[in-house]
Order: C-alpha cells, then structure tokens, then sequence
C-alpha cells in the first residue's frame, strides 16, 4: 500500500510537471528567438537613415561597424556594392529588390533579416540582419536545467511526503488488523492507538468501542450463566431432602448420586463463568493431555443404562478395543455423550432402542448415536443453535457442533438403519505427544 501511494503521488506529479514544464520549456524558447530576431531587425532599421544620407561604401561601413560586430549587419548597396558578408540566399535578396518587400527566414547557420531601402531616382539598397543559430538559443539551455531540477525537486518531494503519508497510513492500517486479529483469538484487552487519517482513527476508535462492548457483554453473559446456575441450588437442595425421606432405598441412593453430581457440574459452571478469560485464552482451552473417548462414553453409558432399563429401552454398545485419544476436556466429552443419548430419550417414545459405537480410522475417532424413534425432519435446523426442535432448547446439538469443530471433527445427522436418527461426532485423532496426527 505504501509503495502504490507513493507510486500514484509520483505518476500525478508527473503529469502535472510535464503539463507545465513544456508549455513553459517551449515559450522560454520562443522568447529567446523573439529577442534575437527583434534585435536584429532593430540593428537593421537603424541602417536606414544612413542609407537615406550615403551609399559611399566607407561611410555604410563605418555605420554597419558601429551597430554591431561580426558579420550580423551587410548591405547591398544600389550600384551592387556589398558592405559586410551576405548570408541570404541570392534568390531572396532578388526578390527583395525587386519588389521591395521585407522577408525573414531560417537558413541552415541561423536566421536572415532582409528589409529593403528605397532611396531617390528609384534606387534599392537591401540589408541585411543575420543572427547565428546559436544566439537564437542563447540562455535557453540553461533556463531548461533550471526548471528540469525544479521538477526534480518537486517530484522527489511530492514523493517523500506521499512515503510519509504512506507509511502513516500503512502503520495505522498495520496496528489496526493486529489488534483485531489479537481481539479474534482471545485477547480482549487489546486496544488500538487512533493514528493516520481521520477515517483510520474514526477506525480505531469504533474498533476500542467494540472492544470494549465485547468485554461488557462477556461479563454481562458470564454473571448470567453464574446467576442462572446458582438458582438451580434451591431445587437441588429439595431433592436432596426428599432422597432422605426415601430412606436407605437403592433408588435413593441414585438420586443422592445424580444430585451430588450435578451439584459438582454447577460449581464448575459457577467458578468458569465467573472466571475472566486470560489475554490470549478464548473457551473450549484444549487440555494439556489427551482423553481416551471409548472411556468416557463408557462410563456415560453405564450411567445411562439405569434409565433405559426402566424405560424399557434396547441398548448397543460396540467399542473399537484400541485406542482413541483425542485433545478434549473429558468433562466436555462427557457432557458431549450426555446431550446425544439425551436427546433419545427426550424426543423418543419410552421403548424405543437406540445404539452407541465407538469406531476408530486412521486419524479420526467417530462416536456414533443411533434411535428406533421419528428421525430428525430438518437436520439442518435442529443443527441451528437456539432454534427449537420438538420441545427441546436448541442448544444441545450446537454444543455437540461445537465440540466437534474444537476437536478438529464435524457433526452429521442422517438416518440410522435402525429407522431413526444417527447422529454421528468425529473427533481428531492425536499422537502421543498430544498433536493431532495428519
């Protein structure tokens, strides 16, 4: 960018030095010519009087010597004589004669002057003002380098400043997509110094703006999260009172268990929501070593079986026996299984199977969930966050998309050959120093 302004500046100086310098160049030239050429038709005109008074040869000569040195002043004189050294071509000098009619013309050594004097008894004596091309041009030379370094100067100048002005706006530009590239991936106290133009600090101070709202929004959105979780306390706490009017039942016991855990998950979500992100550090951090997934969804579906043996529900499982690390938080896996085998029971009849695998390729694993239940009528909606699908919140599935794109998968939804709904989660594939294998 700083190389194309200083290239536009240098182009339109340019032209606007050219658009002056021939003009001028041009009529330097003719003003040099004009006051020659005046001159010598001056010098030949002084003749005329002497010519009126006196043809005697000495007298004309005396007269041309005192109006001028060299041979720029001749005379042919009535009878034929010559005072001085002709340059006129014989041609014109008849002609002037003849009929009497002043002439001017380039020759090949510079320019004539001829002007006729008609003396008594019809007599003609002719003169002659002769300019040597090199005083036609005298002084012209130099007026011309004069205004060549004028331009030169002009244009190098008018190139620094643009340089400068470039390199101001090429800074401001520079700083600019810095601190929104830093504000893009996490650092939300980046800021911008407002410099360059009035439309790049217009720039930057809308850029500090946004930034600033993105903070206040984060932290708006976080005190929710925490406020929200910290209500579900009271209902948690009823539960626990009413697992102790159960008694020591097994069926209390797994109520005491579920509350417990999910009393342990809001004081996670309460402590990251009201944790401020690190400069740098956006969410979904990845954890320092990998997870193995076949683990986690095992220990998800053991949870889960409680349930669908009382629901009557037929489950699969299949696990690929090697391994399957991936470069994800196990509790953000686990929620993972969670909102998929969820998502069954919530929007399937009671009795309905469903199936889990766990399989494995050369660089990716694939947890897969399949139903007996409807399917999924519009997966692409159902993958919109927010948006509603059977009673549900919208979130579920855009946490799974979510989860799959941090780990470097993708999410589907198709149908299952069981007749329902599979939805399938590829995760990355990592090695044993925990990058992902490609």
């Amino acid at each position: 960018m700083r190389r194309a302004l200083a290239g536009i500046a240098l182009a339109a100086t340019l032209m606007v030095a050219l658009s002056f310098l021939i003009p001028l160049a041009l009529l330097v030239r003719d003003q040099a010519r004009d006051r020659a050429t005046t001159a010598a038709e001056q010098r030949a005109a002084a003749l005329s009087p002497v010519l009126a008074l006196t043809t005697k040869p000495a007298d004309v000569q005396q007269a041309v010597s005192g109006l001028s040195s060299g041979d720029q002043l001749a005379v042919r004189l009535p009878e034929g004589g010559l005072v001085g050294t002709l340059h006129a071509p014989s041609q014109a000098l008849e002609r002037a004669v003849q009929k009497r009619e002043t002439l001017a013309m380039d020759t090949a050594e510079g320019w004539v002057y001829l002007q006729p004097v008609v003396l008594a008894r019809d007599r003609v004596a002719v003169v002659e003002a002769y300019v040597p091309g090199a005083d036609l041009t005298r002084g012209v030379w130099t007026s011309w380098g004069v205004m060549a370094l004028l331009a030169l100067g002009l244009v190098g100048g008018s190139v620094l400043v643009a340089d400068r002005l470039g390199a101001r706006v090429v800074r401001s530009s520079r700083s600019l997509k810095r601190a929104a590239l830093a504000l893009g991936s996490g650092d939300l106290g980046v800021r911008v110094e407002p410099d360059g133009p009035p439309e790049l600090q217009e720039a930057g101070v809308a850029f500090n703006t946004m930034a600033d709202r993105v903070v206040e929004l984060l932290a708006i959105e976080r005190e929710m999260v925490a406020d929200l979780s910290h209500r579900l306390r009271t209902p948690l706490t009823a539960l626990y009172l009413e697992a102790d009017l159960m008694g020591g039942s097994q069926g209390a016991q797994r109520v005491t268990n579920a509350v417990a855990q999910l009393e342990s998950e809001l004081d996670s979500i309460i402590t990251a929501a009201r944790t401020p992100l690190a400069a740098g550090q956006g969410a979904g951090a990845v954890p320092s070593r990998p997870c193995e997934v076949t683990e986690v969804v095992a220990m998800r579906l053991d949870f889960w079986s409680v349930l669908a043996g009382q629901q009557d529900r037929l489950c699969e499982r299949s696990f690929t026996p090697r391994p399957t690390p991936v470069r994800f938080p196990e509790d953000d896996l686990a929620a993972v299984v969670d909102a998929l085998i969820g998502n069954v029971f919530r929007h399937t009849p009671q009795g309905t199977a469903f199936a889990v695998r766990v399989e494995r390729t050369d660089r990716q694993v694939l947890l897969t969930v399949d139903d007996a239940g409807p399917g999924v009528a519009d997966p692409q909606a159902a993958l919109t966050r927010g948006v509603s699908v059977g009673g549900s919140t919208g979130l579920g599935l855009d946490i799974v998309a979510r989860a799959a794109r941090a780990a470097e998968g993708e999410l589907r939804i198709t149908r299952a050959p069981m007749g329902g709904a599979r939805v399938q989660v590829t995760f990355a594939l990592v090695a044993e120093n925990g990058r992902p294998l490609r």
